[in-house]
């Protein structure tokens, strides 16, 4: 099987960020975002989808952490679209649950080609120590837009925010994982009846 690694640098006047993905990876991490709770629900992304990720950012914080966030999500969805190649033999569709305590997330994903985010959360409470949960959705739009990526986020339920968001985070993981791995019965075939994804 043909390496699914991807390197990917994105310059802005607002942000410089790095990533470096193994789809096929063994949850390794290096997050160096300068946002400490982003890099946190990464760590999850890793450790529950088994990729390796290196991502290194640095941004206008002091302004806040919205272009970096947003941006990160951005350059992170790009490594997928580039690792994930052509699609053939990928199962294409992920789903999973956690839970976490009281909370409960959903997050399902299809490597459609066609960005798409529903995202259904309400937090208790509007910052994290001191993360804007607001900057979740804009991480996520971000990722999928440049994933090209269906996602559905659902907090199903939840009243601690910080288990909302990891549970969030940690789904996001594990329906990435099962979303990308190789379908032995799909052998070097595209998972469309369409024929392109």
């Amino acid at each position: 099987m043909a390496s699914r690694t991807a390197k990917i640098e994105r310059n802005t006047l607002e942000t410089q960020i790095s990533v470096e993905l193994d789809i096929d990876g063994r949850g390794k991490g290096e997050l160096d975002s300068g946002v400490p709770f982003l890099d946190h629900m990464l760590d999850q992304v890793v450790r529950h989808g088994q990729f390796d990720i290196k991502l290194k950012a640095k941004g206008d914080l002091h302004i806040d952490a919205h272009h970096t966030v947003e941006d990160a999500g951005i350059t992170l969805g790009q490594a997928f679209s580039k690792a994930m190649g052509d699609k053939k033999g990928v199962r294409r569709y992920g789903h999973a649950y956690v839970p976490l305590d009281e909370a409960l997330s959903r997050v399902v994903i299809d490597f459609s080609g066609r960005p798409g985010l529903e995202y259904h959360a309400d937090y208790p409470r509007a910052r994290i120590g001191d993360f804007d949960v607001d900057l979740i959705i804009e991480f996520l739009q971000g990722f999928v837009n440049h994933a090209q990526v269906t996602m559905h986020v659902d907090n199903l339920r939840g009243c601690n925010a910080h288990h909302i968001a990891e549970t969030i985070f940690k789904a996001l993981g594990r329906a990435l994982r099962v979303a990308c791995e190789m379908d032995p019965r799909m052998s070097d075939q595209l998972p469309s009846t369409k024929g392109a994804l």
